[in-house]
């Protein structure tokens, strides 16, 4: 069994370890015998499903301001979870990173994430709002079906991200739930419930800023300070309060990472080491050898042997 505490899901802030959400997934894959399972029920979304978030996100002016809503307050649905949203060509192009801990996190998890956030669009904008096109790093199924009905947009497989990309039009399209009022009252809201998970905060925002700055090279310390509004001296106290550090942090996520990467096999070494922020592939090779005590090539190859290499996320 996936040894989910029933006790935590009834609890206003509880949280369910993610590793214990991916192995739920892969049982019900297992048992299902449907390897779609993730993208079976693609339109049973209600606000509900995104909590106080989804309701914030009702009443903005469109959905472009409800994707902003919803990256603002995401840690209230997740502290494993972040997403960037921007502008790209004539949409939007929203992409999300999925963190796993010790465990890889199955396809189905994150197909489940990309047909609840199309789900969401149209229930909410009260169309058939669909994307321009769904990018996923895992292998292409043998059935293709299950995907086109869910999706309804042409899904890039084996790419180097999650993401969503979203015409422009859709995106600043009226929502005919929007209500001024509400939305200052939902924002408020939002942000109050979200102090709720001050304890985790400062490391998931840090983490957030790591992932995004390290394809431009490793970050610094200080520049995360700067993007989060504090001094350096602030962000190095609160992470020592959640006992971690900005060195264990950086190390940690780039782990995690590398190991997602390495499981992608259409990612060369030298994309790997770059998507991570390493100046070059002897930098790379010596932190696998401290992650995993292989090289990158042969951690690679242990991935494939155990018929992990899959996509990573």
């Amino acid at each position: 069994m996936a040894g989910i505490d029933p006790a935590v899901l009834d609890a206003p802030a509880g949280r369910v370890e993610t590793e214990k959400i991916s192995r739920l997934w892969e049982l019900a894959a297992e048992r299902s015998g449907n390897p779609a399972i993730g993208i079976a029920q693609p339109h049973v979304v209600r606000a509900a499903s995104f909590d106080v978030v989804g309701y914030a996100m009702m009443s903005c002016a469109d959905l472009r301001t409800a994707f902003e809503r919803l990256i603002r307050y995401l840690l209230i649905l997740s502290d494993t979870f972040t997403m960037s949203m921007n502008e790209e060509g004539g949409g939007y192009r929203v992409v999300f990173v999925l963190f796993g801990g010790n465990r890889p996190v199955p396809r189905q998890r994150v197909e489940f994430i990309v047909a609840t956030l199309i789900g969401f669009c149209r229930w909410i904008s009260g169309r058939d709002v669909h994307p321009v096109a769904i990018e996923l790093p895992f292998p292409a199924p043998a059935d293709l079906d299950p995907y086109r009905v869910a999706f309804l947009c042409p899904v890039t497989f084996d790419a180097p991200r999650n993401s969503l990309l979203f015409a422009k039009a859709d995106m600043a399209a009226a929502l005919p739930t929007s209500n001024p009022q509400l939305a200052e009252l939902h924002e408020r809201f939002a942000g109050e419930y979200l102090r709720h998970f001050d304890h985790t905060r400062t490391s998931y925002r840090a983490r957030e800023v790591i992932v995004r700055h390290l394809p431009d090279g490793e970050p610094r310390r200080d520049e995360v300070a700067g993007e989060l509004a504090m001094s350096e001296r602030t962000l190095q106290r609160r992470l020592e309060e959640e006992n971690t550090s900005y060195v264990e942090l950086l190390d940690g996520t780039r782990r995690e990472l590398a190991g997602q990467y390495l499981g992608r096999l259409q990612l060369s070494l030298a994309q790997a080491a770059y998507l991570l922020g390493f100046a070059d592939q002897s930098s790379f090779f010596r932190a696998c050898k401290r992650w995993f005590d292989l090289s990158p090539g042969q951690y690679r190859n242990q991935l494939v042997r155990q018929g992990a290499g899959v996509g990573g996320f």
